[in-house]
């Protein structure tokens, strides 16, 4: 689950809630180093579970689910596009597999690239689970029912 996931703004990649000190949150950063560092009230943190994405229909998506759909297009296995190198059309030709009904004026490239980063890095870390099974079925049903 993505819940304990966070993003800091001014800090690349992702970290990992460990624990809450006065003021501060203790986190480790997803990456081959597994260093904790201190983030500060002053810092701008939110967590992976409360990012969504916008669609055409007005409905939201949540980030888990985009990482879901990512997830059953390429196997669970990480994206062989590098999210720095790839062209703004290959971005939105990716993103339209993974999302047809994305908003293309609000989800911009940048947002895009963002989101295929750090899936990679929840699967580089053995994070697959990215809703809890309740959510799972729960977005199934939704999508069942808006066909």
């Amino acid at each position: 689950m993505i819940r304990e996931i966070l993003a800091v703004t001014g800090k690349p990649g992702l970290f990992k809630l460990v624990s809450r000190g006065n003021k501060m949150l203790i986190a480790e950063t997803l990456d081959s180093q597994k260093k904790r560092v201190p983030i500060y009230v002053t810092n701008q943190v939110v967590g992976l579970s409360d990012i969504s994405v916008y669609t055409n229909d007005g409905n939201d998506i949540p980030l888990a689910q985009v990482f879901e759909n990512i997830g059953s297009e390429y196997s669970l296995q990480v994206v062989d596009i590098d999210h720095k190198k790839a062209s703004s059309e290959e971005m939105k030709s990716w993103m339209s597999r993974i999302l047809p009904n994305y908003d293309t004026d609000r989800v911009h490239i940048g947002d895009m690239r963002k989101m295929l980063q750090w899936y990679n890095i929840l699967i580089n870390n053995g994070i697959t689970q990215f809703q809890k099974k309740e959510d799972q079925q729960e977005n199934k049903k939704e999508r069942s029912c808006q066909k």
